[in-house]
């Protein structure tokens, strides 16, 4: 460690004097302004010069090939610097995040499914893959850290590592891989040569903490602003226009990130790490190809490992290679070692199978992944109201598209249920499972959701439960009303101070139980009014830190069915927080609004107004409301307790009780939930 130090030391010296060895890019060339020849220049650049070399048989030399995953914490600037790297090394980028292509990621703004692409770069071939930031989706992190030989670690250069840099660290460095790290928004005004220095040196911790080797520590710095489209080996806050590029990460990932070790003369090998459907295609299995070469046409089987040894899965061909350059999908005629490729012809494989020549019958390693924390169950909608919007209702579909997200997941697992068409789903966090429901709201199935269930475990008689870090970031007039809420959920603070570089502003570091954060996230962003943050990521299973206190108050309950009228929410107003409109449908057990106290309110908000042979002069028209508190799918799954449901459909979120009867809720009340 000793000599780890000491290299934390040298490093600014010796990052000036490899910046003086490289050669600086030179300036682009104003003919290259013209949108026109910056198209012909885009297309023709993964063909010419650029171009990397071809071994003997037609597959890429492995010397040329350079596999890097882009990790970081979420909103660090993974995806705006793909785009950037894409553009420099010649491909045509048709909108800003163009790795993003699920509708939700464009429209949340967030990651959600790991990419692979493919860049050229001097006689190189470059396999970048984009990464999740969000912990809920640390899977896919976990599923592609072992088809890399190295990784590009995103910071931010104000805010410093955070508890998701941690989780993809960790798993960067428990692969072998010596990241490169790079200080993002270097730009900003809050961004300065001591603050980069002092989130270095957190940086530097953080891989001491973890278990980095010597060598892992002697990890090269770069700094960028993605948003701009330019990097640099010295700190700069801006560059001269001829080295406004992004060549300096490009040369680093040459120069530091090793090639695969490939033999291409072994017997076809590869670990299927992504899976996708082709309506015509049918499986598209992407993965790394762990030594041979494969060709279209070439006869394969999959195997998976078992208990019992290795089992054939499917024998078949390979009908279609594939891989993906820049933003679009090219056919290749074959792959060799050490390259990542996607193919087509076999139907039964999934994640963490391996396909291989017919005469291998040895299978290769699986992916370990993290174990799920909590879990939800999947059932029938079986409300008054069920089957008006959706197009698939049976329990059967439910399961079956269940399944298949199963498959193309790894960090979800799909249980039968407690009762009959009802499926227990586990996932990483209320966030996944969101996406989930919202993907299934979308294709047209209504179901009902019970609450998320936290996993317990029992380890010499003890009961543990998972705790998560939760890194909090708010200004000081908000800092009490942190404490007290996730105090009041079993958290415990570990450290706190001001945030660098600002004024005013405070960062929190805690543990806290993952069933005490269920919900949190929509209570301190109404209360911080958006101006603060909260980020978290697992750590570990723990000693159980006992009940929770009162978290949420009692609800009101519709006792009527039928269309909601202005004259009865008048008289309920007063009563609690609304959550339906005038002129919206309920039925018996419905959850209508929020009580102003602890316990439970049966109301009727279907109340007409009583007509009388008397002229009066107030009318509905004329009644004023205040705007309900309409949920989001995940404010719901934060909200409801454990005797509570979320009714989905492909139109409209509701809230109702497990149990719709008045009679049979009191039946139950006193007997304990599953």
């Amino acid at each position: 460690m000793a000599a780890a130090l000491l290299l934390r030391g040298l490093r600014s010296a010796a990052c000036r004097a490899h910046a003086s060895s490289l050669p600086r890019a030179s300036s682009p060339s104003p003919l290259l302004e013209s949108p026109l020849l910056r198209r012909l220049y885009s297309s023709a650049a993964a063909s010419t010069a650029a171009s990397p070399a071809f071994a003997p048989g037609g597959v890429l030399d492995p010397s040329r090939i350079r596999n890097v995953a882009v990790i970081a914490h979420v909103d660090h600037g993974k995806t705006t610097l793909m785009d950037r790297l894409l553009r420099q090394c010649g491909a045509d980028i048709p909108h800003e995040r163009a790795m993003d292509s699920i509708s939700l990621e464009r429209e949340r703004g967030i990651t959600i499914a790991s990419k692979v692409t493919s860049v050229s770069w001097k006689d190189n071939e470059l396999n970048m893959v984009d990464t999740p930031g969000h912990a809920d989706f640390g899977g896919e992190v976990e599923r592609v850290v072992g088809m890399v030989e190295g990784a590009v670690l995103v910071v931010d250069a104000g805010e410093g590592p955070l508890a998701q840099t941690k989780f993809v660290l960790s798993k960067a460095l428990k692969y072998g891989l010596r990241p490169i790290l790079l200080l993002n928004k270097v730009d900003r005004p809050s961004a300065s040569e001591e603050t980069c220095n002092e989130v270095e040196s957190l940086v530097f911790d953080l891989f001491a903490n973890l278990g980095a080797t010597e060598e892992q520590l002697d990890f090269p710095v770069l700094y960028a602003s993605a948003k701009e489209g330019w990097a640099s080996l010295t700190f700069t806050k801006s560059p001269p226009d001829n080295a406004k590029n992004m060549s300096p990460l490009l040369d680093s990932i040459l120069q530091h990130v090793p090639s695969p070790k490939a033999d291409l003369e072994a017997p076809f090998q590869m670990l299927v790490s992504m899976m996708e459907r082709d309506f015509y295609l049918g499986r598209i299995l992407t993965g790394r190809v762990r030594s041979g070469v494969v060709r279209v046409g070439d006869k394969v089987h999959a195997l998976r490992s078992t208990d019992d040894g290795v089992q054939k899965i499917e024998d078949g061909k390979v009908v279609k290679l594939m891989k993906k350059k820049g933003t679009s999908m090219v056919t290749v005629d074959a792959a060799g070692a050490g390259d990542i490729v996607s193919m087509a012809g076999l139907a039964a494989p999934a994640i963490g199978h391996t396909v291989a020549n017919s005469e291998v019958l040895t299978a290769l390693p699986t992916i370990e992944l993290d174990p799920p924390t909590i879990s939800m169950t999947f059932g029938v909608n079986d409300s008054p109201l069920a089957g008006r919007d959706g197009t698939h209702l049976t329990g059967a579909k439910i399961g079956n598209r269940l399944m298949a997200e199963a498959e193309t997941n790894l960090a979800i697992n799909v249980l039968p249920g407690p009762l009959s068409e009802s499926y227990e789903v586990q996932g990483r966090g209320e966030l996944q499972l969101g996406i989930l429901i919202e993907n299934m709201r979308r294709e047209g199935f209504e179901l009902s959701v019970s609450p998320p269930k936290v996993m317990y475990k029992t380890e010499g008689g003890e009961r543990l439960e998972p705790i998560e870090e939760v890194t909090v970031e708010v200004d000081e007039e908000h800092v009490g009303f942190v404490l007290e809420t996730l105090t009041h959920r079993k958290g415990e603070v570990v450290d706190m101070g001001p945030v660098p570089g600002t004024t005013g502003r405070t960062r929190i570091f805690m543990t806290c139980p993952s069933r005490g954060l269920v919900g949190v996230k929509g209570i301190f962003s109404s209360f911080t009014r958006g101006t603060g943050f909260m980020h978290r990521a697992f750590q570990a299973y723990a000693k159980y830190r006992g009940q929770l206190g009162n978290v949420r108050k009692g609800v009101l309950i519709s006792v009527g069915r039928g269309l909601i009228t202005s004259h009865a929410l008048m008289s309920l107003e007063a009563r609690g927080i609304l959550f339906v409109s005038p002129g919206m449908e309920t039925y018996e057990g419905m959850i209508v609004g929020e009580h102003s106290r602890d316990s439970d309110l049966e109301v009727n908000p279907v109340r007409t107004k009583e007509l009388t042979n008397i002229r009066a002069p107030g009318k509905d028209e004329n009644v004023r409301l205040s705007p309900p508190r309409l949920m989001t799918l995940e404010e719901a799954i934060g909200y409801v307790a454990a005797d509570e449901l979320i009714e989905v459909t492909p139109k409209v979120i509701r809230l109702r009780k497990r149990y719709l009867d008045s009679t049979k809720r009191k039946m139950m009340k006193n007997k304990p939930m599953d």
